[in-house]
């Protein structure tokens, strides 16, 4: 492991070089550009003058009291999420696995029987007991019973109901709506690769025509649209990447104009991620753009690229670190967007997870990481693709590969067969 204790960019003259210029041109988005700066170098000078060594730490025990007291209960003001309760579930039990934080056995036991009353009746998982099922707290959930990863947890998924739902999602064109008469976007395609895999559900049919529609969705930029034609974000690069990855087919994206969109959303001052083009930094996107750096490290390395470095991925590891843990730690627990915003469960799981990213470089065979600060920041690895920890997945894959796949040839009449998706663990391990 490498202990990065060195000078901090913030404590650098030159890092005054890398604000925004906006050439004489006022606009709404140039002028919140520079309050979003001029928080930051308030931020930084705070810290400065509290601290001689420039050793920015993480806040272990408060993160963990915050999360554990949100296991059990939420203020009033989480009622505008009800209909997002197994996603509460999974950005804290994964924020707590990033710590190495334990869950007790009974809270984790009460959160499989809670999961167990979203599950649908005519399968996959709803935002909260009687709700409609729908794609994203089904792979909230999903991830959510894997990091538990006990018999109780596995045995909550009903598989065969569940792929009756992807099925009753899945579009002609090889996308998926959300839900039953919902919306369609990349989101669904990853969240529904996901689970399918995960549970060794994934059938050859089942994805038909999906790697062509979100093919489609990389647009002239180089990331990839929510659905075909539209502006590059972030959450959807990372979903219709992820997919592909999942998929067997990340190698038919175009790689390098990929990588060339990504790279270019860390923010040159702040040092974290923006969403899409000519938008302020948040700190969620520490996951969301960064987490697609790993996987197209593994394709271009698959692709036969003799550059590649063997010691980092494609973007500046310690800025990243370095914005997380100066900017997006809320002192009493909890992680945020950036200074002035509040703390939330969603952005101390991206937060936390993009940390992770940036920490650990490489796979089980080739692994190194950068730490910056003391040994204590250090988090445990994430899996790129999925968001959990790698024996997580492991963990699923190993009991989930021992169950029969579903029959899905009632629901496959009405579509021609394809060639069978990659293996999900084909997907298991960025190459470095």
């Amino acid at each position: 492991m490498d202990g990065v204790s060195a000078v901090l960019r913030s404590f650098s003259e030159q890092l005054a070089a890398e604000t925004f210029i906006d050439d004489g041109v006022e606009t709404v988005t140039s002028v919140d550009q520079k309050k979003v700066e001029t928080s930051i170098k308030e931020v930084i000078s705070v810290y400065k003058q509290i601290h001689s060594l420039p050793e920015p730490t993480l806040l272990r025990d408060q993160h963990y009291q915050y999360l554990k007291k949100g296991l059990r209960h939420l203020s009033d003001a989480y009622e505008c999420l009800d209909a997002s309760r197994p996603w509460l579930c999974f950005w804290i039990l994964h924020s707590l696995e990033l710590l190495e934080e334990p869950v007790p056995s009974a809270i984790a036991s009460d959160v499989c029987q809670f999961l167990a009353r979203c599950q649908s009746p005519t399968g996959g998982f709803a935002g909260g007991p009687g709700q409609y099922a729908h794609l994203a707290p089904t792979y909230a959930a999903v991830n959510a019973l894997c990091i538990i990863g006990t018999e109780e947890a596995y045995s909550v998924i009903d598989r065969e109901k569940l792929l009756d739902f992807l099925w009753s999602l899945k579009q002609p064109d090889g996308s998926f709506v959300m839900h039953v008469g919902g919306e369609v976007d990349v989101r669904s395609v990853y969240c529904a690769a996901s689970v399918a895999s995960l549970t060794n559900i994934l059938t050859p049919k089942l994805f038909e025509d999906s790697t062509s529609w979100i093919l489609r969705c990389q647009n002239w930029e180089g990331g990839l649209s929510g659905v075909p034609g539209l502006e590059a974000h972030g959450g959807y690069t990372f979903c219709g990447t992820a997919a592909l990855v999942i998929l067997g087919n990340e190698h038919m994206l175009d790689l390098k104009a990929l990588l060339r969109w990504v790279v270019s959303r860390q923010m040159r001052f702040e040092g974290g991620f923006q969403g899409r083009c000519n938008k302020l930094v948040d700190g969620c996107y520490s996951f969301w753009q960064a987490g697609v750096l790993p996987l197209l490290h593994r394709a271009l390395f698959k692709e036969g690229e003799s550059e590649l470095s063997r010691h980092q991925w494609m973007f500046e590891q310690k800025a990243l670190q370095e914005y997380i843990l100066l900017c997006c730690q809320n002192p009493t627990g909890g992680l945020l967007d950036k200074p002035g915003k509040s703390r939330d469960f969603y952005h101390t799981c991206y937060c936390l997870s993009g940390l992770s990213i940036a920490q650990h470089f490489g796979n089980m065979d080739h692994h190194r990481e950068i730490v910056l600060g003391k040994e204590e920041n250090r988090l445990a690895p994430t899996h790129p693709v999925y968001n959990i920890c790698p024996e997580k997945v492991a963990g699923a894959l190993e009991h989930f590969l021992k169950l029969p796949v579903p029959d899905d040839s009632r629901h496959a009449a009405g579509f021609s067969s394809s060639k069978e998706p990659a293996a999900a663990a084909a997907a298991a391990e960025p190459q470095s």
